[in-house]
């Protein structure tokens, strides 16, 4: 037998994380590195967050599950504080951001057809990163997610992000909505454009689409507001949110307005472990921590801080790095050539965790209590891992 034990699905490196403090991950070799990926943006009060840790320690002590054919005093007080503190009105909770933007997709299909309406075409961007299930990866116009699962599903249509006019052109009487990240994550920290989303809400409204966000990377906190949408003062139909929404826990989320969700209705949808008590608990630790503005605008001063160290930084390495994106502590710096080589450099070179992304992007996703201090040491590992970088030969 020569196949691994683990499914060989991805590329692991040599680093082999056993435990984790704040900001630090530790290797069962006992090497240490400044994580400043947070499991790529899951992590968002960093390893062994002590009121995040108590919750979920507390309820894997009382009850971890029960089936959702019982009632849910967990999911119902969560459910309650993310209609109070967001757009929606109703929250289906997930177990991961893939799931979340599967119920995003039928919630906007159902919406029509509830209706005795024939539409279904969900119209996506490219570069777009929506999850590895079966409807995500068709929600996507990426080959390299596509190979080896063919046919895709029907009912996606590709249009360039930030292209309103190719939205708009996109239309026809089959169309039920928009599905788009407001800053694109695994596509190279790109924010859409003001005009474009702003666009995007006013030709929903005008053929009565669903406008469906997917934050399941930039939402909860990550970009210095609660949901990335409100940066641009546009307000969803419907949003998928994941990742940072357990702070390390795995559980997803969508969100809808109550004429979002006609169509979802007893025996529509459903999870078995979905809304489950562990769950619940780590997601209300982690909004006792995030949802409150004193949080919130210390993400935006700190990704300020975040941002002009680096920007200050990368003028000194021209032939590396072009700029600075992204909003809060969502940051991807652009380089010269592709990434992988240079996070593979700072990792084992110089104990510093990114993440590589589309276009040429190098991301940062530190978790969002970091201090001045973690910061003072990732400009440190970064500018030292600049300076003894050797680009492979090409």
């Amino acid at each position: 037998m020569t196949i691994t034990p683990l499914m060989p699905v991805y590329p692991r490196c040599g680093f082999r994380p056993v435990r984790g403090e704040g900001a630090w991950l530790i290797s069962e070799d006992g090497s240490r590195a400044l994580d400043f990926a947070s499991g790529i943006a899951v992590n968002l009060l960093g390893h062994g967050h002590p009121h995040l840790t108590q919750a979920i320690q507390d309820q894997a002590a009382t009850l971890m599950h029960v089936s959702n054919l019982y009632g849910s005093p967990q999911g119902e007080k969560f459910a309650q504080r993310i209609v109070d503190t967001t757009f929606a009105d109703t929250v289906f909770f997930t177990n991961s951001g893939a799931e979340a933007v599967e119920c995003a997709i039928k919630a906007a299909r159902a919406y029509h057809q509830s209706h005795e309406s024939d539409r279904f075409e969900i119209i996506t961007f490219k570069n777009a990163f929506h999850g590895r299930t079966m409807a995500t990866i068709s929600a996507s116009n990426q080959e390299k997610m596509h190979h080896g699962f063919s046919p895709l599903l029907a009912g996606f249509k590709y249009v360039e992000f930030d292209d309103l006019e190719g939205a708009k052109a996109a239309i026809t009487d089959k169309t039920a909505g928009f599905l788009v990240e407001p800053i694109q994550g695994e596509g190279g920290i790109r924010p859409a454009s003001q005009e474009f989303m702003t666009g995007l809400r006013a030709l929903a409204d005008e053929h009565e689409l669903m406008l469906v966000l997917d934050e399941v990377q930039c939402g909860v906190a990550r970009t210095g507001q609660l949901y990335a949408h409100e940066l641009y003062d546009v307000t969803p139909d419907i949003l998928a949110s994941a990742k940072g929404i357990g702070g390390g826990f795995p559980f997803g989320a969508c969100l809808a307005t109550e004429k979002a969700a006609r169509g979802m209705v007893v025996g529509t949808h459903g999870s078995t472990y979905g809304g489950n008590p562990m769950a619940m608990a780590a997601g209300n630790a982690v909004w006792d921590v995030v949802a409150n503005d004193e949080f919130l605008e210390q993400v935006r001063s700190t990704g300020d801080k975040l941002r002009a160290a680096i920007e200050q930084f990368i003028g000194n390495y021209p032939d590396l790095f072009t700029g600075v994106r992204g909003a809060g502590l969502m940051l991807g710096i652009n380089m010269t050539e592709a990434p992988r080589p240079f996070v593979a450099h700072l990792r084992d070179n110089h104990g510093l965790l990114t993440v590589a992304a589309g276009d040429n992007t190098l991301r940062v996703l530190p978790p969002l209590n970091i201090g001045e201090e973690e910061i003072a040491t990732f400009v440190e590992k970064l500018s030292a891992g600049a300076a003894d970088y050797e680009a492979p030969a090409s």
